[in-house]
């Protein structure tokens, strides 16, 4: 299974539901959606977006190992 930091989540043996564009511009857009928020506003904001994505993804066993990635990586 490649790791969840891999581009596009690419797996040759699944048929990805979206194509995955560009994260810089990804990156710009969520940085565009913090701004002027208060640290409580954009905590928020930040909770609601992890819960509508993971609606939209819908794969535990993905989910789980983003999870285990973000986990790791915040220590």
């Amino acid at each position: 299974m490649p790791l969840i930091l891999d581009p596009n989540f690419h797996d040759p043996n699944r048929k990805a539901q979206h194509d995955y564009d560009c994260g810089d511009e990804f990156f710009e857009m969520l940085c565009e959606a913090h701004r002027d928020l208060s640290d409580e506003q954009a905590a928020a904001f930040d909770a609601r977006l992890i819960l509508v994505l993971a609606n939209h993804v819908g794969d535990l066993s993905l989910l789980r190992e983003a999870m285990r990635v973000a986990s790791e990586a915040a220590r």
